[in-house]
């Protein structure tokens, strides 16, 4: 028997036929409500990765012991990291056991209390201590928010809508720099830009007290009728038909399949152990690449270029994080026109161009007392936010929120975002005291050479999921286990049969 691709919600046939369908997806102001609200988790990952690299000027200021001292600088900054670690770890359970909304409700309570034990903090380690409770939720809404976007997305739209959550991070990060100018001559100056970082996360609890879950994890735990009022809303009545047979019919073998499904188990297929492999090295190259000792560390970089005064190295440093934000809108466009693999092979290509200006820039002004080579410094930065943002912001997420199958979505997705916090982590506790023992230029040509490296993982390794369905992309990797090369055609023919 012959199954046409017009049958295929959301496969690339279905797409060139509707394309109609595409647009009016963005129309749904239901759909675009699910994303915003989740997205939020990205806005409280983004501002609290962004502030702490304005507060530590004014930190330093307060706390003698933090001044000396770049262990605990740099302590301070990846702290919040450390608990994303375990966040992670503990996110793709949580989501599995309780859903993607209890999951989120849970990491904005505890991402709460993280602010106001900041806010508070009478010395260096209880404002550790506050970090590390931040970072706990912050790590859960990462592995969350695009998980939750990805299941409530129609596959036509699924990659735009779930780069909307990267837009919210390097939107935080924009913001939590605008706060960072905001505050600089009141009084308790980085209490505030700490302490407001618990505004989100309330919001996002009340707004999400009003959500549905995830459709397809309640069709996991058999709450067909709630998961069908939820589809009712993203699809019309001809597609809607479609997605709940399709859905039905996996539900009952997906519920046998998680039900004994452990991390361990991820080794142990072939096809499973490959999907994991691209989606958590996207998510460390993503971090090895530097863009966290940008993001973390830029005013401290922007002062190593020359530019001493505080308040000149945060808004030389907002410049950097609004071209961050503006090139995530860019990659919004561009991930489901272009296409993932094309996106992250062109943006890395750039990165390690910028690279190599950072790293040249910051070797001549070792040299030479012009501050010619301190601008040149900033025109790095700024050229590797705008080449890194619209590709390797968004693509790597996106990726491991569409590459895994149903029952091992919420595992092997907890399990990427740990190798992200893990990488994440490496590089926010070692930048400072690396680019004292080596330079700072060296530092950046290091970086330069593992962007190589990412460009080759990329170009080998990565496929292209554009406009695929979530089965479709299965079929990729069982395709890749039997020892063949799928590309889009391949997969079309396939799904052609019967």
């Amino acid at each position: 028997m012959t199954i046409t691709m017009q049958s295929t919600p959301g496969s690339s046939g279905y797409l060139d036929l509707y394309p109609e369908r595409k647009m009016s997806f963005f129309k749904n102001p239901y759909i675009l409500g699910l994303a915003s609200v989740a997205g939020i988790g990205g806005l409280l990952f983004g501002y609290d990765t962004g502030v702490i690299s304005g507060a530590l000027l004014y930190i330093k200021d307060d706390f003698e012991q933090v001044r000396n001292s770049n262990f605990l600088q740099e302590t301070i900054v990846s702290m919040a990291i450390a608990g994303a670690i375990i966040g992670a770890a503990l996110g793709g359970w949580i989501n599995d056991a309780f859903g993607r909304k209890k999951a989120t409700l849970l990491a904005d309570v505890i991402f709460t209390l993280g602010a106001i034990l900041m806010a508070a903090a009478p010395d260096p380690y209880v404002l550790i201590l506050g970090r590390l409770l931040v970072g706990l939720g912050v790590g859960i809404a990462s592995v969350t928010a695009p998980v939750y976007i990805a299941e409530a997305s129609p596959s036509e739209i699924r990659g735009s809508l779930v780069s909307t959550n990267v837009l919210m991070i390097t939107g935080g990060q924009f913001i939590s720099y605008l706060v960072n100018l905001a505050f600089t001559g009141i009084p308790g100056t980085w209490r505030w830009m700490l302490g407001v970082s618990g505004v989100p996360a309330v919001l996002q609890f009340v707004l999400m007290l009003f959500l549905p879950e995830s459709p397809r994890w309640l069709f996991i735990k058999n709450r067909k009728n709630e998961a069908v009022d939820v589809l009712s809303k993203i699809y019309d009545l001809a597609r809607l038909e479609d997605e709940v047979d399709f859905l039905t019919a996996q539900s009952e073998q997906e519920r046998q399949r998680r039900s004994n499904i452990k991390f361990w188990h991820v080794f142990k297929s072939k096809e499973i152990r490959l999907a994991f492999l691209v989606g958590a090295g996207l998510l460390a190259f993503q971090q090895f690449t530097g863009i966290n000792t940008v993001m973390y560390y830029s005013p401290t970089i922007v002062q190593m270029a020359g530019f001493k005064a505080n308040q000149l190295a945060l808004l030389l440093s907002l410049i950097v994080a609004g071209m961050n934000a503006a090139g995530t809108v860019l990659g919004i466009y561009l991930i489901d026109h272009a296409g993932r693999k094309k996106l992250a092979l062109s943006s890395l290509g750039g990165v390690v161009a910028s690279l190599i200006i950072l790293a040249v820039a910051f070797y001549q002004q070792s040299s030479s007392s012009s501050q010619l080579y301190g601008w040149l410094a900033i025109l790095g930065l700024a050229l590797y936010i705008g080449f890194f943002s619209p590709g390797m912001g968004p693509v790597p997420w996106t990726l491991s929120s569409e590459i895994y199958p149903e029952e091992y979505r919420g595992i092997c997705g907890g399990m990427s975002a740990t190798v992200c916090w893990v990488s994440n982590l490496i590089v926010s506790e070692t930048f400072l005291s690396i680019a004292e023992g080596i330079g700072i230029g060296s530092t950046f040509l290091i970086l330069a050479v593992i962007a190589v490296v990412a460009f080759l993982f990329v170009l080998l390794y990565v496929p292209e999921t554009k406009g695929l369905t979530f089965d479709e992309v299965e079929i990729i990797w069982r395709e890749r286990a039997w020892g063949k090369n799928p590309n889009t055609h391949s997969l079309l023919e396939h799904g052609s049969q019967s």
